[in-house]
Formats: structure tokens, C-alpha cells, sequence
């Protein structure tokens, strides 16, 4: 897809940002490498280059540490940062930047934006600087990198990376002498023991999945053994039967009063709160808001993965640290070493506690930080037990748009009880004309 019909087509969608990559391809993949830049320069001459971030305001105290650290080792490059709202805001003002032919240096890339951006020709390849400069790709996790990566280039790094899991009320279950389900077997099990119902009305669920947002009930699609696409990504294959199971049985959990779908304005807040007064029992949720549950509840909280039965995947929220493509080769040389300080074992684990987000280095766990922050946090040990299962979402430039319509297959199940097997061979119409249209 050429850059400027790529940027049209944004435009038309206002950048709809859901969700992105479960079969990304790392860096040496099989597609054309960028030219290697030439060797790095001992140029020392001062330079200035911006940061586009969405960093919140309990992120600033940390970014500006990792900045003020980044200068006191490359003293002649000043980083300017500048927010640029969030995700959604940050991708159209990217877009007029390219526009305009002024674009930053280096940015964030929210997880779902990168196929789309990428195949669009914005970011940088960053393969050629890290064969050029021995960059070692094997402390991150392989479905981090996949994320990041696009048609066998790696365009960018994890950098506040959270991911799927499930929250539970430990003394309930222990209570109950359960274990939170790891196959969808136990799962019907679970829900019998769990739920509550006085005369015909739940009190108590076993689970809430949002819909508010794919990335919440995509990995129960492949966890089941189902697919969104064929396997040439042409056609959606959502409304075959294998694909349904994941639909049909929310609808059975739903009608049985096990589970509740939060879908709608409030549907988060609804949903912490029921969590909270112990009116849900496990909540599907996102590693981003943990420590909120863990400040909040009264009760002792505990952390699982997702139950599959084909797979066990979780997808990553969140958003890596990239290079702008159009930005001056000094610039870019600037841009790659401050991509390489924010994402470096020794500082992971101070920027992983003070964003709330995840570490994103296999090496820093077994460090005297790492010890720390796990024993200070032991709930955050289940996603680094299944660290190579965090995965980015499924990679196709079009995913953001066509998610949306079966999305809306979810939604209308919640809200008007209905039939989901209809809604969705309409669904599958409806993508297949998005997947066809040039």
C-alpha cells in the first residue's frame, strides 16, 4: 500500500484503533532489508530530537528520569518530549505530520497501529542498525518482537507493554477449594461451583469479558482453536463452525447467568466495581490496571492466564518505541540510541514499576531488582511463566477496521440478546468487502 492512499484510507477511518499481531514476523525474516545505514559516526555535535509519546501523568516522574539518564551518557543529544495526547490522538497527529513532511524523530506505536502504519511506509526498518551494531534480540520475548515486527522487519521494541489476564478473588476461590480454569472444560466446572443465583437472578458471576475492545475477547477465538481469517488472510472464516465455538458458548454462559459481558459507556467502571464488591468472581482484564485492583480490594487478589484448549495466548496491550522513516539520517542515529537506552535490561525493571507496566526482559527477573519487584508484586510472575505466549495481535493492515464489525456482532448478542449465527455470516460479508477493497 503506497503511503499517500494509505494515508487517505486513515483519514476516512480517523485511525480506529482496536487491536493487532498474532502472527507477526521478527526481524531476518524473508522480506526486502532497508539499506544498512553506514557505520555509526563519532559525530559529538549537539542535536535535538523529539519524543512523541502518550505517556499518562504517573508516567511523566519516570520518563524524565530515563531521559535525564539517557543525557548524562549521550550529553551532546537533547530529548525534547512531547505529549501528544492519547493513542488514537497521537496517530492522526503522526499522520499530519507525515503529511507535512515534519515528522519527530522517534515515537510511540500503539500495538494495534503498527501493521497499518508500517505496511503505509511511516516507521523505519530498524533491522539494518541492529545487524550493523550487534543488537541482541534474544532477552525479549519472541511474541514481544513479533509485535513490533511487520513482513520480516523489525520496525520497533516493547516498551509499556501490558497483557491479557485474568484477575480473580482468591479467598473466594480458595474458599470454595478452586483453582482458577485452564481449559474450557474446567471452565463449565468453574462456573457451576461459582455462580450464584437467587430466584433466577445471578449475584454472583464466575466471569466478566469485556467487549469494549477486541483485544479483551480475541484470545478466546484462538484459544478455542478458532480463526478470524484463512490462513492467506483473503477471506474471514469467522462464521464456520469451528470458528463459532467461542461465540456460541459466551452466549450459552450468558443465558446459563455465569457470565457477564461488559460492553457500552461505563462498562469498565461497572466492572471494576462488581469485581471489587465480590459480584464477579475472575474478570478478564488488561496486566495495566493490576495495581489498581490490588490498592482497591479487600480481599487477597490473584493472577491467571486465559484458559485455551488448542493454545494458551494472551495479546499485548500497550505500545512500543519506533522511528520515524522521514527523519534526517542524524536524527535517526540520535533516535536509535535512545530506542535502545528506553528498552535496555538495566533500567527495565525502574521503568516497568514506575508506568505500571510490564518488564520487558527475560534477563532482569532473576537480578536483585527484579527479585524485588516480584516478591513486591508476586500476582505479575503468571504473565512471565507464559512470557513467549504474550503475543501481538492478528497482523493484517485492515484489522483495525474489520474487528470492529464483528465487535459489533458481540455487542449486539449483550445488548439485544441476539442470535449471534446470523449476525455473524453478515459479519463475514461485511469483512470480506473490507478485506477485497484496493
Amino acid at each position: 500500500m503506497k503511503l499517500k492512499k494509505w494515508i487517505s484510507a486513515m483519514a476516512i477511518s480517523s485511525l480506529m484503533l482496536t487491536a493487532v499481531g498474532c502472527s507477526s514476523t521478527p526481524a531476518g525474516g524473508a522480506a526486502d532489508e532497508a539499506k544498512a545505514p553506514p557505520p555509526a559516526s563519532d559525530d559529538k555535535s549537539p542535536i535535538t530530537i523529539q519524543y512523541w509519546h502518550s505517556h499518562n501523568d504517573d508516567q511523566i516522574k519516570t520518563l524524565n528520569y530515563m531521559i535525564g539518564e539517557f543525557q548524562k551518557k549521550y550529553p551532546n543529544i537533547t530529548i525534547e518530549p512531547v505529549f501528544q495526547g492519547g493513542y488514537p490522538d497521537l496517530q492522526n497527529k503522526l499522520l499530519a505530520a507525515v503529511s507535512a513532511h515534519n515528522v519527530p524523530a522517534v515515537t510511540n506505536a500503539e500495538v494495534s497501529a503498527l501493521p497499518s502504519m508500517a505496511d503505509g511506509g511511516m516507521f523505519a526498518d530498524l533491522t539494518p542498525y541492529m545487524k550493523r551494531d550487534n543488537f541482541d534480540l534474544n532477552d525479549f520475548s519472541k511474541g514481544m518482537l513479533g509485535a513490533y515486527a511487520y513482513n520480516g522487519k523489525q520496525y520497533g521494541l516493547p516498551l509499556i507493554v501490558s497483557a491479557g489476564i485474568n484477575v480473580y478473588n482468591k479467598t473466594l476461590l480458595d474458599s470454595l477449594g478452586l483453582k482458577p480454569p485452564q481449559t474450557w472444560d474446567e471452565m463449565e466446572d468453574f462456573n457451576k461451583k461459582v455462580t450464584v443465583k437467587e430466584n433466577g437472578k445471578t449475584t454472583r458471576y464466575a466471569l466478566e469479558i469485556p467487549a469494549w475492545e477486541p483485544f479483551y475477547f480475541d484470545p478466546w477465538i484462538f484459544n478455542s482453536g478458532g480463526a478470524i481469517l484463512s490462513a492467506d488472510g483473503k477471506t474471514s472464516v469467522l462464521d464456520q463452525p469451528a470458528n463459532m465455538k467461542w461465540i456460541l458458548t459466551f452466549q450459552r454462559w450468558m443465558q446459563e447467568g455465569s457470565l457477564q459481558i461488559g460492553y457500552g459507556a461505563g462498562a469498565s467502571d461497572t466492572m471494576r466495581q462488581m469485581f471489587l464488591n465480590g459480584q464477579i468472581a475472575m474478570v478478564d482484564h488488561t496486566s495495566a490496571v493490576l495495581k489498581t485492583y490490588l490498592q482497591n480490594a479487600k480481599f487477597e487478589v490473584g493472577v491467571s492466564f486465559f484458559p485455551g484448549d488448542k493454545q494458551h495466548i494472551s495479546h499485548m496491550g500497550g505500545a512500543g518505541i519506533v522511528m520515524m522513516d522521514g527523519a534526517p539520517a542524524k536524527e535517526k542515529e540520535a533516535a536509535w540510541k535512545f530506542i535502545q537506552f528506553m528498552s535496555d535490561a538495566e533500567h527495565n525493571i525502574k521503568w516497568a514499576e514506575g508506568t505500571g507496566y510490564l518488564p520487558t526482559r527475560k534477563s532482569v527477573v532473576n537480578t536483585e531488582e527484579g527479585k524485588a519487584y516480584f516478591a513486591k508484586y508476586p500476582q505479575y510472575k503468571v504473565v512471565f511463566d507464559n512470557f513467549d505466549n504474550v503475543v501481538g495481535r492478528p497482523q493484517h493492515p485492515k484489522y483495525q477496521e474489520f474487528s470492529k464489525v464483528y465487535q459489533n456482532v458481540v455487542g449486539q448478542m449483550v445488548l439485544n440478546k441476539a442470535d449471534p449465527t446470523p449476525l455473524m455470516k453478515d459479519a463475514v460479508k461485511q469483512i470480506n468487502q473490507i478485506l477485497s477493497d484496493k
